[in-house]
């Protein structure tokens, strides 16, 4: 099934439009106490080395007046690239306010033909590309635009999040979607506040396979060097709540990636071949 283009980011802008105009939590911009620490608050497990002074950092999909921010806070030079002019505005507001100098760009994750190739030494991505029928555009922009050596930070909605239902039915949790599907995932049928939380009220989401999410991104010219699944549990959570679906299903993965090419990705080829076992 093939999906207009221009209809779909339609869609996705205008669900975002009405989230920032409702308050929605995703659209909350930076806080005081998270600016105190800032890397600390965008980088609790470390992967950026504790130090992005001066780096070139893109906010890909990231719009909403707190990622920019946080690293502009942290030292970085900062340019957003959103979708939707609300969630823009909102970074506008958020760094004029601290007087941070954030470059702001209207456009689509899959199409970043305005940005100098090979400029950034790191690009941040929330979750975002469950927007977008085809990932491998995605990673195929990002790898143009990040400098040979550059970290790919992104989080997705895992396959199985978009699958399951959100509540329990008889004690379970049930399959509602085939893993193979290439349509657009159904809306809940009856939206409450654990599936609100888990989609977005109005967009067009795709589900991606592990394949397309790992597999691709290193067919487009990545290494991966971790990944994690945000826990969302809670011991003892309530039936039914967020936290009990998260004990179960983890709803985010969040992946750090390097750029092929560079001194540091030779350096770690290299390493890792020297840690190969090979059969005489």
């Amino acid at each position: 099934m093939s999906v207009d283009r221009h209809s779909l980011l339609q869609a996705n802008r205008q669900c975002y439009q009405q989230m920032q105009a409702a308050g929605s939590p995703l659209c909350r911009i930076v806080s005081d106490e998270e600016l105190q620490d800032p890397l600390g608050t965008v980088d609790g497990v470390g992967w950026l080395g504790g130090n992005i002074r001066d780096w070139n950092v893109l906010c890909l999909a990231a719009g909403g007046g707190r990622q920019s921010c946080l690293y502009a806070a942290a030292g970085a030079r900062v340019t957003v690239v959103d979708l939707s002019p609300a969630m823009l505005e909102l970074d506008r507001q958020a760094a004029a306010q601290r007087k941070f100098p954030v470059r702001l760009i209207e456009g689509s994750m899959d199409d970043l033909s305005m940005l100098p190739r090979a400029s950034f030494d790191l690009v941040i991505q929330p979750v975002s590309t469950c927007y977008l029928p085809d990932i491998a555009s995605v990673y195929a922009q990002v790898a143009a635009v990040i400098r040979p050596g550059g970290l790919y930070v992104s989080q997705h909605k895992t396959p199985a999040s978009l699958q399951s239902s959100a509540h329990r039915r008889d004690g379970h949790f049930t399959w509602l979607h085939d893993y193979y599907r290439t349509a657009p995932v159904p809306p809940p049928e009856n939206p409450t506040a654990v599936s609100q939380r888990l989609r977005e009220n109005g967009a067009v989401e795709f589900l991606h396979r592990w394949e397309q999410l790992v597999g691709g991104m290193c067919r487009a010219g990545f290494h991966i060097e971790d990944l994690i699944e945000p826990k969302h549990a809670t011991q003892d959570a309530a039936v039914n709540s967020f936290a009990d679906r998260g004990a179960v299903i983890a709803p985010y993965v969040r992946i750090k990636a390097r750029r092929r090419g560079g001194s540091e990705s030779r350096e770690s080829t290299q390493q890792e071949k020297s840690n190969l076992w090979l059969p005489t």
